[in-house]
C-alpha cells in the first residue's frame, strides 16, 4: 500500500464516520473515540503472528487515522 492509498481510505472512513456520526461534540468525546480505536487495533497486535489477520491491522489503523482527522477537523 502507497501513502496516497492509505491516505485516500482513511478520508474515505473518515467520511463514512462524519456522516454516520456527525461531528464530535466535546474534546473528550473525541479523544475516547480515538482511544476505542487505538485499543481495537492493539487486540489485533498482540495476536501471535499467525493469528494476526493484515486486513483488521489495517483497518484498525485507518480507523484510528480517521478518527484524529475527525478530531482535528472538528474540534481544533
Amino acid at each position: 500500500m502507497t501513502a496516497e492509498e492509505a491516505i485516500d481510505e482513511i478520508i474515505g472512513e473518515y467520511g463514512r464516520a462524519a456522516a454516520q456520526h456527525g461531528t464530535f461534540p466535546t474534546m473528550h468525546h473525541g479523544y475516547a473515540a480515538i482511544l476505542e480505536e487505538l485499543d481495537e487495533l492493539w487486540d489485533e497486535v498482540k495476536k501471535k503472528a499467525a493469528l494476526r489477520s493484515r486486513d483488521e491491522l489495517v483497518k484498525e489503523a485507518r480507523q484510528v487515522a480517521a478518527m484524529s482527522l475527525r478530531f482535528m477537523v472538528d474540534l481544533l
